[in-house]
């Protein structure tokens, strides 16, 4: 969640003279705590990403299934709707064996009507896709495979 759906959220607290509220969000927490001298609390996980190791060699088209355990894999880092592309008729972002460096946006994740650019924040080959498009995704969930370069 980035700052401005956070301010969008304590401003409607606010002039709605809530006292109290809570968002948890898988492991995003928001507590506001109002009329009194209690601060607003907010704390989120970093996007995270397992070690890289070895993958198994590119697949066509994209399993529901899990990756293995030892599998370097682009995890989501929050809940929302996943899509491989910028629309319904682009071409997706990456597609098995293609080529990403740490900073190459792989896919869009879609949370509180905002739309997410997910970064590989490794460099490798796409080995797997993980999840179908338009699937809901978790916090956590691995969204592709990456066979480190």
């Amino acid at each position: 969640m980035d700052f401005k759906d956070l301010k969008k959220i304590v401003d409607l607290v606010k002039e709605n003279d809530i006292v109290e509220f809570d968002l948890q969000d898988g492991e995003f927490r928001l507590s506001t705590k109002l009329r009194g001298s209690d601060p607003i609390y907010v704390s989120a996980p970093a996007p995270a990403l397992s070690a890289p190791v070895p993958a198994a060699p590119a697949g066509g088209a994209p399993a529901p299934a899990a990756p293995a355990a030892d599998k370097p894999s682009v995890k989501s880092p929050m809940v929302g709707t996943f899509y491989r592309s910028a629309s319904p008729d682009a071409d997706p972002f990456v597609k098995p064996g293609d080529i990403v460096e740490a900073d190459s946006t792989v896919c869009i994740i879609e949370a509180m009507k905002v739309m997410n650019e997910i970064k590989a924040e490794v460099k490798g080959r796409i080995s797997r896709v993980l999840v179908e498009n338009a699937q809901a995704v978790e916090f956590g969930q691995p969204l592709f495979e990456i066979e480190p370069a």
